[in-house]
């Protein structure tokens, strides 16, 4: 029985991307080098987003419609895109965390 689902709510639905979001996610690929796309998996508390790493560990996360989303935004900007449950996440993006939490700049 599903007493407490709400129609339309949660991750399991495709939903559209948010256009703003594109257009950040599009900012960010311009203004970065060697920009790559990590497809993270939908999860019960989350739909399947995008994460975009660049050559210094920089990164930022969007929530996307699906993997399939993902993976036309990544080749309409020539930019790699990966599956994250295949290749995990890149060791820059770990520096890149540490020195941040250390208070370092990037």
């Amino acid at each position: 029985m599903g007493w407490f689902r709400r129609r339309g709510s949660g991750p399991s639905g495709d939903r559209p991307a948010n256009p703003a979001d594109l257009e950040y996610l599009e900012q960010f690929v311009r203004s970065r080098r060697g920009v790559e796309a990590f497809i993270e998996p939908r999860t019960t508390v989350t739909g399947t987003t995008v994460i975009l790493i660049a050559h210094d560990g920089e990164w930022t996360r969007r929530r996307m419609p699906n993997p399939g989303a993902v993976r036309q935004f990544a080749q309409r900007l020539a930019m790699p895109v990966y599956d994250v449950q295949l290749v995990g996440y890149p060791q820059r993006m770990r520096d890149y965390n540490a020195r941040q939490k250390q208070g370092g700049v990037a």
